[in-house]
């Protein structure tokens, strides 16, 4: 009987964006010591972490709460993203830190006081009433039920780290292709080197990009998905038909929708939609005939400033030989993400980590995970390096309980006018990618201003 990775014929990722372990899981096994039902360690939140504010004040973590106001449009404004904003919010300065130092993490709330006036000057939508101690709220289970009942239902990844201490398009590409060519910030949007797509393909092993309800971006980023033929692509409707039909394909990679009413949970975008996405994205797959050989990874591209009280490591193997952008040699690590792994091959209550010492999980980890399981030749220095996941695997038997049975997500409240108004910047990268692969004019998008022009202008030219 197959076990381990060797159970597996479908592996399904759901990346969505901008959000931190902490911010998401922080307080998941605190009423329990942070100790999982499976008499496992959990790096989470104990009440004890704080963050000096503007006037030096301590600001403590504290406990969002189905009672906190806006709650799933906390922490109610854009936090500060990229190299310069996460140096920031780790030590306290934009400039590159001391080669192999600890963060301190005690950046958080004086950077996220300058991100809202950043927002506010920008015209950005900020929840009324914001103020930088809001950064330091970390949902609960209460909170998230569906993320964290598929937290203690399977495994939960405490140490998984973002790819590159930076924004959304790099640790994207590092998730697909195991480097951003050096790239820091969403300058570059597509890239030039093959990805884990096209080497599936060259195996004939099967793969498919599904994006909400358009076109997915991830098309757009590389040339082997470029060139890649239509049927390698779909919608979520397309994929719970396939789950539903037992048509999944080896390697299955979604996106949830971009704009600002959508459910990429980007911040300060509504949670609960996120929450609806991930739980229909479960039920696909638990209620179809693929379930019992199927692992489901669910994480997030970068921590987009929220906060998180883990020092990122150093010493990993950069990708390429070459000094990237900022002179960063990319050695280090972003802050963690939530990454959960689900499959009925997975003991409920486990927290996943790599021993002490060991290459840490990060993006590459997925493209680890999928190249072990195919052979397929690592793509960069950094995935050939980066460990898989398949020892979390470790029954004989698929499970058949339901860890969800009875959840639902909770109830999103109504977008605000402003904010539904405003493009989302993936908004904004996909129709720069679709102008430029067109050669459409270079003033064309000139005219795009709300989220609604994005999306008519995407739709009529994806």
């Amino acid at each position: 009987m197959a076990t381990g990775l060797d159970a597996v014929e479908h592996i399904v990722v759901l990346m969505l964006e901008n959000r931190s372990f902490d911010h998401m899981l922080g307080w998941l096994y605190a009423d329990a010591g942070n100790v999982s039902p499976a008499g496992q360690p959990f790096e989470g939140l104990t009440g004890r972490e704080s963050c000096p504010g503007s006037d030096g004040t301590p600001v403590a973590a504290y406990r969002l709460t189905p009672d906190t106001a806006n709650l799933y449009f906390m922490p109610g404004a854009d936090p500060g993203e990229g190299y310069a904003a996460t140096n920031d919010q780790l030590w306290g300065t934009t400039s590159a830190p001391a080669e192999g130092s600890t963060a301190p993490m005690q950046g958080f709330v004086t950077d996220y006081a300058q991100a809202i006036k950043d927002n506010n000057r920008k015209g950005w939508y900020v929840v009324p009433g914001t103020t930088e101690s809001m950064i330091m709220g970390c949902h609960t289970p209460a909170t998230l039920p569906v993320i964290s009942a598929l937290a203690t239902g399977f495994a939960v990844c405490d140490h998984w780290f973002g790819a590159a201490p930076t924004m959304t398009m790099p640790n994207r590409a590092f998730a697909c292709a195991g480097t951003s060519q050096g790239r820091l910030d969403d300058r570059v949007k597509k890239f030039t080197v093959p990805s884990i797509f096209g080497a599936l393909g060259d195996k004939v092993v099967p793969w498919r990009i599904y994006g909400d309800t358009r076109a997915p971006l991830t098309k757009l980023d590389f040339p082997d998905t470029s060139a890649a033929p239509a049927a390698n692509f779909g919608l979520l409707t397309d994929f719970r038909a396939d789950a539903a039909g037992g048509k999944l394909p080896a390697y299955a990679f979604l996106e949830p929708s971009w704009g600002s009413t959508g459910n990429s949970e980007h911040p300060n975008y509504d949670v609960a939609l996120g929450e609806q996405l991930i739980l229909d994205v479960y039920r696909a797959l638990r209620d179809g005939p693929d379930w019992a050989s199927t692992l489901f990874i669910l994480t997030y591209d970068e921590h987009g400033g929220c906060y998180d009280h883990v020092p990122p490591p150093w010493g990993v193997v950069a990708p390429d030989s070459s000094t990237g952008q900022f002179g960063f040699d990319f050695t280090r690590l972003g802050p963690r993400v939530p990454t959960v792994l689900v499959s009925p091959l997975i003991p409920a209550g486990t927290v996943f980590r790599v021993p002490a010492g060991d290459t840490p999980l990060d993006h590459t980890s997925l493209l680890a995970t999928v190249e072990k399981r195919w052979g397929i030749t690592p793509l960069t220095k950094r995935d050939m390096a980066a460990p898989d996941v398949g020892a979390a695997l470790s029954l004989a038997t698929p499970r058949t309980d339901d860890p969800l049975a009875g959840v639902s997500a909770p109830t999103p409240p109504p977008t605000p006018a402003t904010l539904a108004a405003q493009p989302s910047h993936l908004q904004q990268v996909t129709a720069g990618l679709l102008a430029d692969e067109q050669q459409r004019p270079a003033d064309e998008l000139a005219g795009l201003t709300t989220a609604e022009d994005y999306a008519r202008w995407i739709e009529e030219h994806a």
